[in-house]
């Protein structure tokens, strides 16, 4: 389903996204307690997360408060070593010596009761490199416990009750488990070790939104779905995903994911699509659910990487330039649906491989922005993006880093990287977020990630970096992505599932999700007659020998596969055993 485009070439840095993920890692979470008056900050936690490359590190630094609200804020560290913060971002900074202060930017000023905001900041430095030892939050230092202040505790942040509006939805929430997709993997064999995880429930035809006994969603319609994402929920917070995906001229750059409507049939997308999935979003009787909504993936990046003069343009993508409706009708779903009180929009966001180069991200980043005021929408109607949905792109790559040189070459010059400002989806992710705030989406908006099919373990996940022998060398043997080419989308040999679903893993993404159904196609292997309107794309053909989306590289797909959306048994066992972590 996602496609994989290679920008042009291009020497430049991103401007304030977190450097690539390297092969040190190092955390700490400190805890703050109040020494002055309950006022300045009666207790917050600090957790100070650093990628390091050997001669610089990048810092993720998320303050959460635990006592009474903050109008503005200071954080005070000292530096164990020599270490030099080169530049930071979401805040701003003063350094002496050792000695460092941070200071909210404006925007991220304020921090309620159990509140978070965070910052990043790269830094060099030589020797060790060691986290600070302690914090002071507005001259609170560290310590571990929260003073309540005089008298009894007021409780100012109870629990939310299952209809409240949230800041991020999967916290303290279950997420629903899609029976049908439930039962297709538990049949299979070992299937029942991830049977109980959550995925999204997929919107690809106007008649899916009653039930088409398709394979994969049986003859459960939304309302289905929703009335057992009540009966699952019990009275407790329950997330419900539901991708929506059936855009005039879906998928212009690839015919395995075509859908319905011709390229013009934006009036059909209104009003015979969207308008009845808002109503049935709508209904009271779904109004304690926290609906996280997937808008429209494979679409926006689109208009920005295989759009003429690119020699990675189809002209399909031209025409949807041309006319808008990608656009219009992300514009339209937003308003429709962002009017819904416990409806929560993510927009897609393709992935690293796709709109990692320089000329792409930034460019992409203002095309969001404009659906978002598109239609009667408002950049108000989108709570997140998502990365990487459907897709196969490592989370994190452990063994290089893109401040790397190896034998004299930098990391990004390798065949691999080919210039990309990013390695990963969790770096990528972070500075995409912040990207898409300087555009001028609000400094709240979370991430998701779907790690669905990302994880690349099994026998042949490598241990460690490659040898420094050439860049390519040691690049190509310590990637966790086994991919032949990372334009290749197609049910790919080897991969593997990733992360599972949780909230909040790192500073600025809301969750990990699978929202693409592991185990469902991306395309048929050979073309197969069907009534959903999806070709036979050549990338999904084992015997491919590629384009230039994918750099004429073979497809890496496997063999024997359905159309799109349909339950692929061998593909699903191949997700099992090169599972990563491992399900044993």
């Amino acid at each position: 389903m996602s496609r994989i485009h290679r920008g042009a070439s291009t020497r430049s840095r991103t401007r304030r996204g977190l450097a690539a993920a390297s092969a040190l890692v190092l955390g700490t979470t400190l805890a703050l307690l109040p020494t002055t008056p309950a006022s300045a900050a009666p207790g917050c936690e600090v957790d100070y997360q650093v990628n390091d490359w050997g001669s610089g590190f990048t810092a993720s630094v998320e303050i959460t408060n635990l006592g009474t609200a903050l109008n503005g804020w200071t954080l005070d560290w000292s530096f164990p070593g020599n270490q030099q913060v080169t530049n930071l971002w979401n805040g701003t900074h003063t350094q002496s010596g050792q000695d460092v202060s941070v200071t909210a930017a404006g925007h991220n000023s304020s921090i309620s009761t159990n509140g978070t905001v965070s910052f990043g900041f790269n830094a060099s430095y030589s020797g060790s490199n060691a986290a600070p030892s302690e914090f002071t939050l507005n001259g609170v230092v560290c310590d571990g416990s929260v003073d309540p202040g005089p008298g009894p505790d007021p409780d100012p942040d109870p629990d939310p009750e299952p209809g409240d509006r949230v800041d991020n939805p999967y916290e303290g929430a279950d997420v629903y488990v899609n029976p049908i997709w439930s039962a297709n993997a538990a049949a299979e064999p070992g299937g029942d070790a991830i049977s109980d995880q959550p995925t999204g429930v997929w919107l690809d035809q106007i008649s899916a939104i009653e039930g088409n006994d398709s394979p994969t969603t049986g003859s459960m319609g939304l309302r289905e779905h929703l009335d057992e994402a009540v009966a699952q929920a019990a009275g407790e917070p329950m997330v419900f995903q539901v991708v929506i995906y059936n855009l005039p001229g879906r998928d212009c750059a690839a015919l395995a994911s075509n859908g319905e409507l011709g390229p013009d049939e934006i009036d059909r997308y209104k009003h015979e699509y969207i308008d009845p999935i808002a109503e049935i979003l709508a209904d009271p009787a779904y109004a304690d659910l926290r609906i996280v909504t997937t808008v429209e993936i494979d679409s926006l990046p689109n208009l920005v990487t295989n759009v003429s003069p690119r020699e990675t343009a189809t002209p399909e993508c031209d025409e949807m330039l041309a006319n808008g409706n990608y656009v219009e009708g992300v514009g339209y779903a937003l308003a429709q649906l962002g009017a819904i009180d416990n409806v929560y929009n993510y927009v897609d966001a393709g992935h690293h491989g796709w709109i990692g180069w320089a000329d792409n991200f930034s460019a992409s980043a203002a095309l969001f922005y404009e659906a978002a005021n598109t239609a009667g929408a408002s950049p108000d109607d989108v709570h997140g993006f998502i990365a990487n949905t459907a897709n196969y792109s490592a989370l994190v790559e452990d063994n290089f880093s893109i401040g790397q040189t190896v034998a004299g070459t930098p990391v990004r010059q390798s065949q691999w990287v080919d210039w990309n400002q990013f390695t990963d989806e969790l770096s990528f992710s972070q500075a995409l977020r912040e990207e898409l705030v300087s555009q001028g989406f609000a400094s709240d908006i979370g991430m998701l990630i779907d790690t669905s099919r990302n994880g690349w373990g099994g026998p042949d996940r490598p241990t460690g970096p490659g040898p420094e022998t050439s860049v390519d060398a040691y690049v190509d043997g310590g990637r966790y992505d086994r991919r032949i080419q990372s334009g290749n989308w197609c049910n790919q040999s080897g991969a593997g599932l990733g992360e599972r679903p949780q909230a909040s893993p790192e500073p600025g993404i809301d969750a990990y999700v699978w929202m693409k159904p592991p185990g469902e196609s991306d395309g048929s292997s050979e073309f197969i007659p069907n009534p959903e309107g999806k070709g036979f794309d050549r990338m999904c053909d084992p015997t491919y020998e590629g384009n230039p989306r994918n750099g004429y590289n073979m497809s890496g797909a496997l063999a024997d596969a359905p159309i799109s959306g349909h339950w692929f048994s061998a593909q699903f066992q191949e997700l099992l055993d090169n599972a990563y972590p491992p399900l044993n």
